[in-house]
């Protein structure tokens, strides 16, 4: 009798058992999913956008860039005194000459991705602000003679908001003649070589080394930081570079090779495992 109690108690401890094990893995499965799913889309940007609106360090380094521009365009405007082409400057526009921080901000708060539809119609409200030292440098490079070129992958059709926007802000000449945004490729090579036509560029501003030369476009993070070493003698002369942690090549193009169809949790695990640990 009691072998029939034992061997029935042990069935009903078994089927516990069992049944516990599947609620487990029910759970973990579900965990597994919710994990997946729930990753917010911008949550990861959230420091480098409130670095950029409310760190001192940020106005200081791009004042920092503006000071070293304008040293340093004195000392180019001597050594080009013989061109026989009036002289430029090529530069970038966001992140460059205006701050976009709260169209990313919005984005974290709506937990959205970039897209167009937003960005046009971000530049359609003509909110964005000076980036620190922007202004005063461009009226010192205006009042030398010297003509500004707005190379932008703005849309083409963001052109009427973005002059106006700029003229706001008190930038020298935002004239269409001297705007270069986006008609078909983000490429700004072309764009570049249009100036150099008829002007002697002897200097160029901007976030993302692709402002800078073509050589920097759609490569890897390797790559890029081996091009850098290349033109290691031309950053804080011809190159200006500003800070910009937001977004950037760095990111869509060298993190993430290229790929725009990464999940939010890939782009997760693929932030993670980037990092440089010491164990």
């Amino acid at each position: 009798m009691k072998k029939i109690i034992f061997s029935v108690l042990a069935l009903v401890l078994l089927a516990i058992s069992c049944k516990t094990t599947q609620k487990n893995q029910l759970r973990s499965t579900q965990t597994e999913i919710n994990t997946e799913t729930s990753i917010p889309i911008r949550e990861h940007s959230i420091q480098s956008v409130l670095w950029q609106q409310l760190s001192a360090e940020y106005k200081a380094l791009c004042y920092q860039a503006f000071n070293t521009a304008k040293y340093q365009l004195d000392n180019l405007v001597q050594e080009n005194k013989n061109s026989k082409k009036p002289l430029a400057i090529v530069t970038d526009i966001d992140e460059t000459l205006i701050d976009n921080s709260p169209y990313n901000a919005n984005m974290i708060k709506e937990d959205v991705s970039y897209s167009k539809e937003d960005w046009v119609y971000w530049g359609k409200l003509e909110q964005a602000e000076a980036v620190p030292g922007a202004i005063e440098f461009l009226k010192y490079a205006s009042s030398k003679g010297i003509e500004i070129f707005y190379l932008s992958n703005r849309y083409k059709i963001q052109e009427p908001e973005t002059i106006s926007n700029l003229k706001k802000l008190g930038f020298p000449k935002p004239e269409e003649k001297f705007m270069l945004l986006r008609t078909s490729t983000s490429g700004k090579e072309d764009r570049r070589q249009t100036v150099l036509k008829n002007y002697n560029t002897i200097m160029l501003l901007g976030d993302n080394l692709s402002d800078f030369s073509e050589l920097f476009d759609k490569k890897s993070t390797k790559e890029r930081a081996e091009l850098v070493e290349k033109f290691k003698n031309d950053f804080g002369k011809s190159f200006i570079v500003l800070p910009n942690p937001m977004y950037g090549d760095w990111e869509t193009k060298g993190l993430y090779q290229g790929n725009y169809n990464w999940s939010a949790f890939q782009k997760d695990s693929i932030r993670r495992h980037s990092l440089r640990v010491y164990r």
